[in-house]
């Protein structure tokens, strides 16, 4: 920096003589653009390291990547990566859990998303319990590329319809929200043009669906609504919970969607997923 004002001190002063060299980006010590780098977006940063080798070794620092890091990485890195966290930099663990990673036989993905490094967590039907759903008089499963899971379950008719699960998970703290993820009619494709086909749509604005979801830590939230949704992907929210941040011992959540009363059949829908998010996440639910 020295070196730099006396030039300036010199172009100001009109002095004659070498050619005076200008301060840039690569006076910049790589320490001080690392200690910025920690108040700035992960998208920020990752476009900054490309100015130059200065900016590219700041943003390979350890201590910057884990104020990016949910709490619970050390977790999320043995149980979905199955690696050692101290194997991997701070930088190349956010990376590898901003994608989707599945876990519990490819049942269950979790991701983080890039800008904000909050957890997201899906359930495949796979992973539910679904009354009927290995008689195919009643569900059949079909290839989708509207899944996460490339897989969805088509529901022709039933009696009693409910769908329950389970999942047990290491959240950070802060409050999420739980969705069953739905839509009413069957998809297909004709000449790469997507259709919906809803002719079996029946028996869902007779009486609402009920939602439930219970925590292990004694919270409980329900609530009903009637199916209403055709032809696209709707998230039908269940209820939320809140992690406090004393809290670091997984969490066990209970979560069921049901329509029982025997007077009617219903059918014509499909079930993706179960989907957990940060609550803020809610006006942006299409991007899952």
């Amino acid at each position: 920096m020295g070196a730099g004002s006396s030039s300036l001190a010199l172009e100001s002063e009109g002095g004659s003589g070498s050619s005076p060299s200008r301060p840039s980006l690569d006076d910049v010590p790589e320490s001080c653009v690392s200690s910025i780098f920690m108040y700035m977006d992960p998208p920020e940063i990752c476009k900054l390291a490309r100015l130059n080798k200065t900016f590219h070794g700041a943003s390979l620092a350890d201590f910057v990547w884990e104020t990016k890091l949910p709490s619970n990485y050390k977790f999320l890195v043995e149980k979905v990566l199955g690696q050692s966290p101290e194997s991997l930099s701070k930088k190349e663990i956010y990376a590898r859990l901003c994608r989707p990673n599945c876990f519990d036989n490819g049942t269950k993905k979790v991701w983080l998303d890039k800008s904000s490094g909050k957890i997201c967590v899906a359930v495949s039907y796979k992973a539910l319990r679904i009354t009927g759903i290995d008689d195919r008089r009643y569900w059949n499963h079909v290839s989708s590329e509207e899944s996460r899971f490339n897989t969805i379950a088509y529901l022709q008719q039933i009696w009693w319809f409910e769908v329950g699960g389970e999942l047990e998970f290491e959240f950070p703290a802060g409050t999420y929200s739980l969705f069953f993820r739905l839509q009413l009619g069957k998809t297909s494709k004709k000449l790469g043009r997507r259709t919906c086909n809803v002719d079996r749509v029946h028996g869902w604005d007779i009486k609402p669906v009920r939602f439930q979801l219970s925590t292990s830590n004694g919270q409980q939230a329900s609530s009903e609504c009637y199916l209403h949704q055709q032809g696209n992907w709707g998230h039908y929210h269940a209820g939320d919970f809140v992690v406090d941040s004393t809290n670091t011992a997984p969490l066990k959540l209970r979560f069921s969607m049901m329509q029982i009363d025997c007077t009617h059949t219903k059918g014509g829908v499909c079930l993706d997923s179960v989907l957990i998010c940060p609550s803020e996440f809610r006006e942006k639910l299409k991007q899952f």
